[in-house]
């Protein structure tokens, strides 16, 4: 199975769904929030989400959630990026909790020729669920994506890429 695909291998309106899904541990949301120096006790303090919070247990870190919703795509679409270049409208749908699994899926919104002509970009939508099917996280991003002759345009190997 190839890692990533080229410009050509995109379809506007294209739904990818990503596998394997993710299991979030407690020890996951607690290492991530404190790598991130998110102190909130909405992440990390049962006690306090018990007494003060309208979900009643602490709520997975929403950039956690991102992070894995992302990460899953990469073998699917950036895994042979450039670079990805934009990262916006980031909604986070609904809570995640310890012990949920994310599941996600792309679809992809359009793509462009980028003025050189080896290369495109590509605009789409991530969506992030649970177990349950419910949604978690929307968001849409542009990734720059070589085309299969990439590397025969004079623009060299693209970084981290086998030869084949």
């Amino acid at each position: 199975m190839p890692y990533g695909r080229y410009f050509e291998d995109f379809t506007v309106g294209e739904v990818i769904k990503h596998w394997p899904g993710r299991t979030i541990s407690e020890a996951d949301n607690t290492w991530f929030s404190l790598l991130t120096m998110n102190q909130s006790p909405l992440h990390s303090d049962r006690n306090y989400n018990e007494k003060h919070s309208p979900h009643g247990e602490p709520i997975v870190n929403g950039i956690l959630v991102m992070a894995i919703a992302v990460g899953q795509s990469v073998i699917d679409i950036s895994g042979n990026a450039i670079a990805n270049l934009e990262y916006e409208k980031v909604t986070h749908d609904g809570p995640t909790f310890a012990g949920d699994t994310i599941y996600s899926e792309s679809t992809i919104l359009e793509t462009r020729e980028a003025s050189k002509g080896d290369r495109g970009v590509v605009y789409l939508e991530t969506r992030a669920m649970n177990q349950r099917g419910e949604k978690v996280l929307t968001l849409r991003r542009r990734v720059l994506i070589p085309k299969r002759d990439h590397e025969t345009m004079g623009v060299g190997k693209v970084p981290g890429r086998p030869e084949s």
